[in-house]
């Protein structure tokens, strides 16, 4: 396996650097911190600092594990140390049964530390039972996390705890109502409207961050105006007392790296009195990505961005000699706890009795486990985030077991997908490059259709047993997200297959994230075949003109 991981991560450079046609100079990472801070999808953030840790939580929506806790020292080097949960259990559509979750699941979580206790809020992007408030709570934010409450729905929402410990729930468009002390229910008659939008302020505003600072209460949100000439943006609201009445200014309003207006996120206090916000930023196919910038404060202002308000090329980090850690992560499944790395997600809820790392040990065993007619509805997809600006992630299968009707591969998966898949039809045995695209119900997201065109097909001898699956993405601004896809009989020889520089797209009415690399097994006909998966190689490659 360690030769496997070293002969990846020269081969990906040279085809980054000549398949691709990228003649930018590729350079090692510099001290500082070059935006976007995490290139990879990573929207909604919240992020607090307990002590000399920076804690933070995002969006995963339909991927399970969910809710995932990252954190650093520095603010440049994140690792993910935990899940909030495990999996959501409220409705088999979870399962990938009567409906998907695709876009749905956990949205915006709040993250929060109170007298020795993390707790964490989140509200399913669903309407009725599904889509009521979680409220957990942790020792430690590596968890394991319980759930405290369930209650109402609250859109977007935020969790604060007052100086007197009196806690409220920000919410929707400036709501807020107060909970009961333990956090069990909404007190009754307690909401209220804090502010009311201004006029010519009808489009996007919602997000919620709150922050007390210096006695005043602090409401960070996005806005945007869907009209000519207005932009996303990042907007506080203030008051010297929660209940109002709040003012408000435009404390963030740039775009960056030749992509649109960053907006959405929050700031964060350093122990040496710095203050920073990590905004996200729309990137197309790659996601939602991270955006670190100082903060200034002005007349009483949190002032986002650098003299100029806007976000910077690049940053010092809080502090100096950090080790290295990533949230996308290489694996040669050979761990001795039985636990897949927490880099993983699975899509949709997994089914335990059909993964393995200990039936084969230093692999990964995908079990057939369900008839299903296509990917999108295939139990057990195994995920791990896309990066920019120039990724490459391979893969090394056993496909000796699969059966007829079998389907197994390497994806860049998403709404649309280019997909790399072995086939076993009877005894014959082939491999296809395909452009895939799902259809979903508006309410409840069932997979309706899925549009796969087969670009290019390789036939394989029956004899085959292993082989290597490369998905390059290029990120880069200018690029179109590109993906090239490969193919390798011995690890060594590659050959392209498929749609050249396939281009990978976000698309927020459907899954509403970047693309993730997704390695699947799955059964047409009947289950009982599986393969074993022999390793995972991630690479991300810097270019000096990246942003």
């Amino acid at each position: 396996m360690r030769s496997f991981s070293v002969i990846c991560f020269f081969l990906c450079c040279v085809q980054l650097s000549m398949a691709q046609e990228i003649k930018m100079p590729i350079r090692e990472e510099a001290a500082f911190i070059q935006n976007p801070m995490l290139w990879a999808d990573c929207p909604d953030p919240d992020v607090i600092r307990v002590d000399d840790t920076y804690y933070m939580v995002t969006t995963t929506m339909h991927l399970m594990p969910g809710a995932p806790v990252m954190k650093s020292k520095d603010l440049k080097n994140w690792e993910t140390v935990g899940y909030i949960y495990d999996r959501l259990t409220d409705s088999p559509r979870y399962d990938l049964q009567q409906g998907t979750v695709y876009g749905r699941g956990q949205w915006a979580t709040s993250l929060k530390y109170h007298k020795g206790k993390f707790y964490a809020l989140f509200a399913p992007n669903e309407g009725g039972a599904m889509g009521r408030t979680y409220i957990c709570t942790a020792e430690r934010a590596e968890g394991p996390w319980t759930v405290l409450s369930r209650m109402r729905h609250f859109h977007d929402a935020t969790l604060f705890f007052d100086d007197d410990d009196r806690v409220y729930v920000f919410y929707g468009t400036g709501e807020m109502v107060e909970l009961k002390q333990d956090l069990s229910d909404v007190i009754e008659g307690s909401h209220r409207k804090v502010f009311e939008r201004e006029a010519d302020e009808r489009g996007l505003l919602e997000g919620s961050r709150i922050i007390k600072h210096n006695g005043r209460y602090y409401l960070l949100m996005i806005s945007q105006v869907y009209a000519p000439g207005r932009h996303r943006r990042e907007v506080c609201y203030r008051a010297d007392n929660i209940q109002g009445p709040y003012e408000k200014a435009v404390i963030l309003e740039s775009d960056f790296g030749g992509f649109p207006y960053v907006g959405q996120g929050t700031i964060v206090d350093s122990p040496y009195g710095d203050w920073y916000g990590i905004i996200f930023q729309d990137r197309g196919g790659v996601g939602r990505v991270l955006t670190l910038s100082p903060v200034r404060w002005i007349d009483g202002w949190p002032m986002i961005g650098d003299e100029d308000g806007r976000v910077p090329r690049h940053m010092r980090p809080v502090v100096s000699g950090q080790p290295r850690t990533a949230i996308v992560e290489s694996d040669e499944f050979d761990s001795n706890d039985r636990k897949l790395k927490l880099c993983w997600q699975w899509n949709h809820n997994p089914i335990d009795e059909a993964w393995s790392l200990t039936e084969r040990p230093g692999f990964l065993r995908l079990k057939t486990s369900r008839v299903v007619p296509n990917l999108y509805l295939a139990p057990n997809t195994l995920t791990q985030r896309m990066e920019g600006p120039l990724c490459c992630g391979t893969v090394v299968m056993d496909i000796s077991k699969m059966r007829d009707g079998d389907r197994a591969g390497f994806a860049a998966f998403n709404g649309d997908s280019g997909v790399l898949t072995v086939r076993k039809d009877g005894k014959r045995l082939m491999l296809t490059m395909s452009e895939q695209s799902v259809r979903l119900t508006e309410a409840e997201k069932a997979v309706t259709d899925v549009e796969e065109k087969v670009m290019e097909t390789v036939g394989l001898s029956t004899k085959t047993k292993t082989i290597w699956l490369r998905i390059e993405g290029d990120f880069q601004p200018g690029h179109n997200d590109a993906a090239n896809l490969y193919y390798s009989l011995d690890g060594l020889t590659w050959t392209q297959i498929g749609t050249r520089n396939y281009r990978m797209l976000f698309d927020y009415r459907r899954f509403f994230m970047g693309s993730k690399y997704a390695i699947f097994c799955y059964a047409t006909k009947k289950i009982g075949g599986y393969v074993d998966v022999d390793g995972f190689d991630s690479k991300r490659v810097m270019a000096s003109a990246a942003v």
